[in-house]
């Protein structure tokens, strides 16, 4: 079997055990309101569902090792990086996302995933310098600008550079409702300052 089609195989059981933890996240009672792509506002990470009771289940298992072995496959880093990040395993995910930035340092989306990792570990100052590092690179990119403005809004409370954000998303999607969800939040908690 060839590198090739080992990674496809991989990367097809890795795609289908990420749904199929996603349905279990779906239907938890636990199951926190997200306010930022796929962040939350705890820092305490589930450990990873395992499977008759061992360890992490084996496709897992084998991407981990995988990339141990290789991690300069920036597609498995990403990979393993974007796993973590689904179950809310912060730090791991923040190594994995660094790693990734170092083999591909033009990616927004690493950092815009990298800064919501370093949020949801209460690193709010190095979280909005990773998203200007991401906004330096694609000045436009909303989805780092959305994360930035629940840091800067939420967060930290700094209303004044709240108030460039807000307008510079509202100029790229007028009517998206989690920005105007994320908007109200902000009007409130600044009334209520």
């Amino acid at each position: 079997m060839n590198r090739d089609n080992l990674l496809f195989l991989i990367l097809g059981t890795l795609a289908g055990f990420i749904l199929g933890f996603m349905g279990f996240e779906w239907m938890s009672d636990n199951q926190p309101q997200r306010l930022v792509h796929g962040g939350d506002t705890t820092a305490a990470a589930p450990p990873p569902p395992t499977a008759g009771g061992g360890g992490p289940m084996p496709a897992v298992a084998q991407l981990q090792q995988y990339v141990a072995e290789n991690p300069d496959d920036a597609d498995a880093v990403m990979e393993l990086a974007n796993m973590n990040f689904q179950i809310r395993n912060w730090s791991r995910a923040e190594e994995l996302y660094a790693h990734y930035v170092e083999l591909r340092p033009e990616s927004p989306g690493a950092l815009s995933d990298l800064g919501i990792c370093q949020r949801n570990q209460g690193n709010f100052e190095g979280a909005v310098a990773t998203l200007d590092r991401a906004l330096a690179i694609d000045p436009d990119n909303w989805l780092a600008q959305y994360n930035k403005l629940i840091i800067v809004g939420i967060d930290l409370q700094d209303y004044a550079a709240a108030e460039g954000l807000i307008a510079s998303l509202k100029a790229q999607r007028p009517d998206d409702p989690d920005l105007g969800r994320l908007v109200a939040e902000l009007e409130k908690r600044q009334a209520a300052g």
